[in-house]
């Protein structure tokens, strides 16, 4: 499958944020489309892997920087000076920006003519993982993928409640997938996002991988175990096959 590239920038309220976009050759279209939702590192070549991989099957990926506001060219490599800088930045941005800056990609997917209308999904990843999580309280959306999301059951690096405090206000399915493995989110947070999720009446699926760590899906990861990884990627495809039917 031919899949085209580029960067762009999307408009938030005056500001420009930057987006990394691919997307199947548009004869073939519409397609459905995933929001992919970064790390604390920025639209990096990981973010870039996953959104293409995404338009690999079909789908149109649009990777945002939701961190325009405080560092437009936030790009941060995978180091422990990095991290540092990844949570300073992630530090800036609370329920207000990140919602309005998914609700302003929502809206600009659904204006291009090679996507289906209200065919959106989310995927994020750590950080990334808890913006999809707070941002399934958006209309629009047909669903969210959140990839180990530390913050969901944690207070937000701005200091905000955790993501779970707005579990009632989900108004999509979620797919929520862990290693069991990972010292930043435990057991114990794991089964009391279970337990909100049903307590509140949502649709979701949880995952959890026996003997892998944290971001085990990046492709550079110490943690990153083929097999699990060949998993997990075949579960998302299939939810999003049944989301989007």
């Amino acid at each position: 499958m031919t899949v085209l590239q580029s960067d762009i920038t999307i408009n938030v309220d005056g500001s420009s944020m930057p987006a990394y976009i691919a997307r199947p050759d548009p004869a073939s279209g519409p397609h459905s489309a995933v929001i992919v939702l970064q790390e604390i590192y920025g639209v990096n070549k990981e973010m870039k892997r996953i959104t293409d991989l995404v338009a690999s099957v079909g789908y149109v990926g649009l990777a945002l920087n939701y961190y325009h506001r405080a560092d437009p060219a936030h790009f941060q490599p995978y180091t422990e000076q990095g991290t540092e800088r990844g949570f300073e930045v992630a530090a800036t941005v609370s329920r207000k920006t990140l919602r309005e800056d998914v609700a302003a990609a929502i809206d600009f997917l659904n204006c291009q003519d090679y996507v289906k209308k209200s065919k959106i999904a989310t995927w994020g990843f750590c950080f990334g993982g808890t913006v999809a999580f707070l941002t399934a309280t958006l209309p629009g959306l047909a669903a969210a993928v959140c990839f180990y999301g530390g913050n969901i059951a944690q207070p937000l690096p701005v200091g905000e409640p955790e993501a779970l405090a707005d579990a009632k206000d989900i108004q999509c399915p979620l797919l929520l997938v862990y290693g069991e493995d990972d010292p930043y989110i435990s057991a114990q947070d794991v089964a009391r996002t279970n337990r909100a999720l049903a307590e509140a009446g949502k649709r979701f699926q949880i995952q959890e991988y026996p003997g892998v760590g944290h971001a085990f899906f990046r492709e550079s990861s110490e943690h990153m175990h083929s097999a699990v990884v060949a998993d997990a990627w075949d579960l998302v495809q299939a939810f999003l096959k049944r989301v989007f039917a």
